[in-house]
């Protein structure tokens, strides 16, 4: 999975925490329906038919639908105001969910491949499945890949990685149905192994997406920059506010999928402190507006003076 497919453009001022909020929201909902669903019936139907990659399937919708509540409690404390002791907002608990995903899937995964292991190493024991497991993994497929699609599409339109994430986990279980349904075939052909080995790929598949989910969220806890790309673009806009004469040392922090943004401008050294001040607002102002930006904190430099803050600069 690859969290460029949340397409940010450089400048996004079109969609408000409440509003992304509430997108959030109805799709993660549609995601407990389908969910709920598909793991009463993947797990019944597993059992009945004797299919353990159907029943492998069935767990990781369940964890799913339990990604899915990690959602909604992360989505509902997000939005809540900054207090005293959280002087930017609560923006990272999205980012913490996230996290909580990676964890999740790594354990999913880890749980799959073991029980396929002890499935392969006792071959003897492998039941021809029935029939209607086909059936039950081709429904699924079909379920989570418009899930997967309308997720995504959410995702991109409010610019959420905390929704790209779950809708990429949807997404994961519409490529281990698939996996299972190719299982189940061979199992029905005659190749009973065929059905611990599609558990086994199923697992592997589960677990390196929840590695994938893990480390990036944790990237993100610990202060990592956004891209180059919107860095540049965020300069762009400090250098375009008028009386700003050269922008240096712009740093920037994720903050759930907002940004953190500390820069030093460089005004004319003639003007009073109330000018200098008065052009620092402004160009605070115009990076809100224009960017993904939760706050900017600027430094006001002389130009064409030493920076005593910064040697060499």
């Amino acid at each position: 999975m690859n969290f460029n497919d949340l397409a940010d453009d450089a400048e996004d001022d079109q969609h408000s925490p409440a509003e992304r909020a509430a997108a959030a929201s109805r799709s993660t909902w549609v995601s407990v329906g389908v969910n709920l669903v598909l793991t009463v019936g993947q797990i019944v139907v597993g059992i009945l038919a004797k299919s353990q990659g159907l029943i492998a399937d069935g767990i990781h919708s369940l964890s799913d639908l339990v990604a899915d509540f990690v959602v909604l409690f992360a989505n509902h404390h997000s939005q809540k105001d900054a207090d005293d002791d959280h002087p930017y907002g609560h923006q990272r608990f999205e980012t913490a969910a996230s996290l909580i995903l990676g964890a999740l899937l790594l354990a999913v995964g880890v749980g799959m491949l073991w029980s396929a292991a002890l499935k392969l190493q006792s071959p003897e024991t492998v039941q021809k499945v029935h029939v209607v497991a086909l059936w039950a993994a081709g429904a699924a497929l079909i379920a989570k890949e418009l899930l997967f699609r309308y997720m995504l599409a959410v995702a991109k339109r409010v610019k959420s990685s905390m929704l790209v994430a779950n809708a990429w986990h949807a997404r994961s279980d519409a490529a281990s149905s698939l996996v299972v349904g190719l299982g189940i075939v061979g199992n029905l052909a005659g190749y009973p192994i065929l059905d611990p080995v599609a558990a086994l790929i199923v697992g592997f598949m589960v677990a390196r997406m929840g590695w994938g989910f893990g480390w990036d969220a944790l990237h993100d806890l610990v202060d990592r920059s956004v891209d180059e790309a919107e860095v540049q673009a965020i300069r762009q806009t400090l250098m375009d506010t008028p009386g700003v004469s050269n922008v240096h040392d712009v740093r920037t922090r994720k903050m759930g999928d907002m940004i953190i943004v500390d820069a030093h401008i460089e005004v004319d050294a003639q003007i009073t402190v109330e000018a200098g001040h008065d052009i620092a607002v402004e160009a605070r102002q115009r990076v809100l507006q224009r960017h993904r930006v939760l706050n900017l904190m600027t430094h006001v430099d002389p130009w064409h003076r030493p920076d005593l803050d910064h040697p060499g600069a």
